[in-house]
C-alpha cells in the first residue's frame, strides 16, 4: 500500500525586529514591512510579487499577501513574532517550547480544515461595537458600504460576525491552499478599496493600522460566509490555544477597554 504523502504546512512568522525564531522548519521568519529597508537576516516581504509598501497600514497581512503569492505548501499560516499557536500548558521557563509544532499541526489538520485561535471574549461589547468605541466607527461604515457594492451576499455573514461577543482575532491562522486563494482573493479587494477610500491624512501611526484591524474583522465575516454557504462548518474549525511571548499590560488594556466602554475614549496606542 501507497504510503500517504504527509501535508507540507509553512507558517510565516511576522516580524520587523530580529528575535529569537521557533526551531521547527514548519516556521519561516519574514520581515514584514521591508521595502526600502536593511535586511535583518530573514525572508522579506518585498520580494517577488507583494504589498510591502502598505504595511503601515495593512500590518502583518502584507505577509500574508506575500505568502498567498510567492510561498509553495498545501497548507500555510500566519502568527506573529510575540504570538504563537500553543500546543500543551504553557511553559515558564521556556515558552517556546509550548509552540504547537509540525506533527501536532498536522495530526489536527486530519480532523479540521483550518486553524484559528481560540476565541477571543468581549463579555460586555460586540466585535462592531469594540471597533466602534476603541477605533471609531468610520471604517466600519465605509466597509459595510464597500461589502453591500462589490458582495452583498457577505452583509448577513458581516451582521452576524460583528454581532458577537467574541472572535477569531489577530490575523492568526492556517489554511489549506483552496481555502487561502478564495479567503485572499476576497479579502484584498475590499481592504484596498477601504484604502482608497479612507487613506492616512491626519492620522497617527497606529491610526494607520486600521487596514489591518478590519482584516481582523473580515477574517470572521469570511469564515461565517462559508458557513452560510455550506462550504464550512463550526466542526471544520480547529481552535488552538495562543501563546504571548513578551510581557502584557493587562492593567493598561483593561483600562483602555473600559474607558473606551463606558466613557468613550478611543485606543490611541498597543499594550
Amino acid at each position: 500500500m501507497e504510503r500517504r504523502k504527509k501535508p507540507v504546512i509553512r507558517i510565516i512568522v511576522a516580524t520587523t525586529e530580529p528575535c529569537r525564531m521557533p526551531e521547527d522548519p514548519m516556521y519561516l521568519p519574514l520581515q514584514v514591512g521591508s521595502s526600502g529597508k536593511p535586511g535583518i537576516g530573514y525572508a522579506r516581504d518585498d520580494t517577488g510579487d507583494n504589498i510591502s509598501r502598505k504595511n503601515a497600514c495593512y500590518c502583518e497581512l502584507t505577509g500574508l499577501y506575500w505568502a498567498w503569492k510567492n510561498l509553495p505548501a498545501d497548507y500555510i499560516g500566519l502568527v506573529h513574532y510575540r504570538r504563537y499557536f500553543r500546543h500543551g500548558p504553557p511553559l515558564r521557563r521556556d515558552p517556546y517550547a509550548s509552540i504547537l509544532r509540525t506533527r501536532t499541526a498536522q495530526r489536527l489538520l486530519r480532523r479540521k480544515k483550518l486553524i484559528v485561535p481560540c476565541r477571543r471574549r468581549y463579555f460586555i461589547e460586540t466585535l462592531q461595537s469594540h471597533y466602534a468605541h476603541t477605533q471609531g466607527d468610520a471604517e466600519l461604515v465605509a466597509m459595510r458600504e464597500i461589502l453591500a457594492q462589490s458582495d452583498p451576499p457577505a452583509l448577513r455573514a458581516w451582521s452576524r460576525a460583528l454581532g458577537r461577543t467574541w472572535g477569531y482575532m489577530f490575523n492568526m491562522m492556517v489554511l489549506p491552499r483552496t481555502l487561502l486563494d478564495e479567503y485572499c482573493s476576497w479579502l484584498f479587494p475590499l481592504l484596498d478599496e477601504l484604502y482608497t477610500r479612507i487613506g492616512t491624512a491626519g492620522r497617527t501611526d497606529f491610526q494607520k493600522r486600521y487596514v489591518g484591524r478590519i482584516g481582523e474583522l473580515l477574517f470572521n465575516v469570511w469564515l461565517e460566509k462559508k458557513k452560510q454557504e455550506g462550504i464550512l462548518q463550526d466542526r471544520d474549525i480547529g481552535e488552538v490555544p495562543f501563546l504571548y511571548i513578551g510581557k502584557v499590560d493587562i492593567r493598561g488594556k483593561v483600562k483602555a477597554f473600559l474607558a473606551a466602554k463606558f466613557l468613550h475614549r478611543r485606543q490611541e496606542h498597543s499594550f
